[in-house]
């Protein structure tokens, strides 16, 4: 300790230590040896910070040291999470880890042909290709007491009995223009997450949560028949989507639809089956009767949107005790669209003498 200061108190003096000939290993004090020059500028104090113009930056951090505010507000932050937060996160990881295996199961049912959020057995129909931009619009409306009395007859949904209208309409149509495919067609329909719910008779139509592809059974010419088999292919595709999460019902919607939009970007309408044939959505309106600026409100139907490889969409709803249909089809593609709503109302009919009902 000693020497270390002697010889930094000689540096400061521009004096310079030599060797002691007679005391190895020690130096002595003396003046600058011939040609050295003493230095006189005070040297600065090394740190472990870099030194510029005469200011020091701050030292480098120890790793062992204290590892600061910020680490510690963070670890902080942390350990404050609410509970919530930390389930969030856990479920957000359990349907990511379910993910695979909800995919494999409505793939194995697309394969066998049974109702999920995909299909693999949509036959080509003249509604398959590409559309123009000419629309036709048809409407009509029929009281929900008739389609209720219909389903609480054969034990379906006011939901099932709509498919079966739609069915049967979609087979004579398809017959007359002697288009009709020799296997079912499908449909793909919005439907909420009440699976156990599934077996009544509601006049609540889907919320547009998950998506099922319903077998409609246009192969079939008996309505009683056509009614059962919607109804239990309705059954099946929600029990499919009640063992699935939310975020695992919409990934499998979005498989499913994801056709309908890659096939019309690749031009290749016509050449692959379709993921579908028709969308066919009941969505629940108005109890009560409207009205605006005292003028009564005597309809509500409902306009969609047909996109290329679909060309016609029937959408429903409800209002006021009856049940209204709006159709909108590609003007060239579905030519006299309006003979649907012939076809919609004799089957009602049809419908309701297979039930039994005068």
């Amino acid at each position: 300790m000693g020497d270390a200061r002697d010889r930094g108190s000689c540096r400061r003096q521009g004096r310079a230590l030599h060797e002691d000939p007679s005391r190895p290993g020690r130096r002595r004090l003396g003046d600058a040896a011939p040609g050295q020059r003493a230095d006189h500028r005070p040297r600065p104090h090394r740190h472990a910070g870099t030194v510029r113009r005469g200011r020091r930056a701050a030292p480098a951090q120890h790793p062992c040291r204290d590892p600061g505010p910020a680490t510690a507000a963070v670890a902080r932050t942390l350990a404050d999470l609410p509970g919530d937060a930390w389930r969030t996160a856990l479920g957000i990881s359990a349907e990511a880890a379910g993910m695979p295996l909800a995919l494999a199961r409505t793939l194995n049912k697309g394969l066998r042909n049974e109702t999920s959020a995909v299909s693999l057995a949509a036959p080509r129909t003249i509604l398959n290709q590409r559309i123009t931009g000419a629309r036709r619009f048809a409407a009509q409306d029929w009281p929900v007491e008739r389609l209720r009395a219909i389903g609480s007859a054969t034990g379906t949904t006011i939901n099932d009995v709509v498919l079966a209208m739609c069915s049967g309409a979609m087979r004579t149509y398809l017959g007359e223009l002697d288009a009709l495919p020799d296997t079912s067609m499908v449909a793909m329909v919005p439907v909420g997450l009440k699976a156990k719910q599934a077996g009544h008779a509601s006049a609540e139509g889907g919320n547009a949560l998950g998506s099922v592809m319903v077998r409609l059974a246009t192969d079939r010419a008996d309505p009683a028949d056509r009614l059962t088999t919607i109804s239990r292919s309705m059954r099946d595709g929600k029990e499919a989507l009640s063992s699935m999460t939310p975020t695992q019902i919409l990934a499998m919607s979005a498989i499913g639809m994801a056709p309908s939009i890659v096939v019309p970007m690749l031009q290749l309408e016509g050449i692959v089956r379709p993921p579908f044939n028709l969308v066919i959505s009941n969505v629940p309106g108005p109890s009560t009767t409207h009205y605006w600026n005292r003028a009564k409100l005597v309809g509500n139907y409902p306009l969609s949107i047909p996109i290329h490889g679909m060309a016609l969409n029937i959408t429903c709803t409800s209002y006021d005790g009856k049940m209204g249909f709006g159709l909108t089809g590609c003007r060239r593609t579905v030519p006299s669209l309006q003979r649907l709503l012939t076809f919609l109302d004799e089957e009602v009919t049809a419908l309701e003498v297979a039930a039994g009902i005068d």
